[in-house]
């Protein structure tokens, strides 16, 4: 907020590891509550007034960002669009995204980052977060769901809209947005909509990383 943001999310403590429980998310909540109703910062546009050291992180950030852009670029060659397929199958960005985790995770056990709670100030009394579970009894209810739904839309709709998207993959340089969206329209499931697309592009497997 004091840079300036937009719009603020506070995500529950327990994302990490499940679907917020609903004392995580209320808490959350009630952190943004406090900042924009007791707080006041949300009635200046500008809390501090151009600080320098925080245009300079908004700078180091852009700079570090276009570095990333250039790299995606060159791995396609001049294009990005092309450096991005590359990079998803060539491992790239899971390779990235691991070794920075890599990073972070031995700055933590170094100590030289700290994470309260985590690797400091952590007490003898500390118990495991409560995590959310979600029953088979909502496994059971979605499946009747789609079942309903399947018995209840026009199957011929339906078909010939799974019929036309698998025609539309099957041309070159196709845009599928709106046989998607007539997919949708027809009350698909995602699972049909995702066969029928393999049926032409085949089941992704992600490059290994080592």
């Amino acid at each position: 907020m004091l840079g300036g943001t937009q719009s603020l999310h506070t995500n529950a403590l327990d994302e990490v590891l499940a679907l917020p429980t609903e004392q995580a998310a209320t808490l959350a909540l009630r952190t943004q509550q406090v900042i924009a109703y007791e707080t006041g910062v949300p009635d200046v546009v500008d809390p501090l007034g151009g600080s320098y050291y925080v245009e300079w992180l908004t700078d180091r950030i852009e700079e570090l960002a276009e570095g990333l852009f250039a790299r995606i670029v060159e791995l396609g060659d001049g294009s990005l669009l092309e450096g991005v397929l590359n990079g998803v199958e060539s491992g790239w960005f899971v390779r990235e995204i691991a070794e920075a985790s890599f990073r972070e995770q031995r700055r933590s056990e170094r100590g030289d980052l700290i994470q309260v709670g985590v690797n400091a100030f952590t007490g003898s009394d500390d118990e495991p977060l409560e995590v959310l579970e979600i029953p088979m009894a909502t496994e059971h209810a979605q499946r009747g769901a789609i079942g309903r739904t399947r018995t209840e839309r026009d199957a011929a709709v339906a078909d010939a809209a799974l019929a036309s998207l698998v025609a539309a993959a099957r041309q070159p340089e196709a845009d599928l947005m709106m046989p998607l969206v007539d997919c949708a329209r027809a009350r698909c499931t995602e699972g049909e909509v995702t066969e029928a697309l393999q049926s032409v592009f085949g089941p992704w497997r992600e490059t290994p990383v080592f």
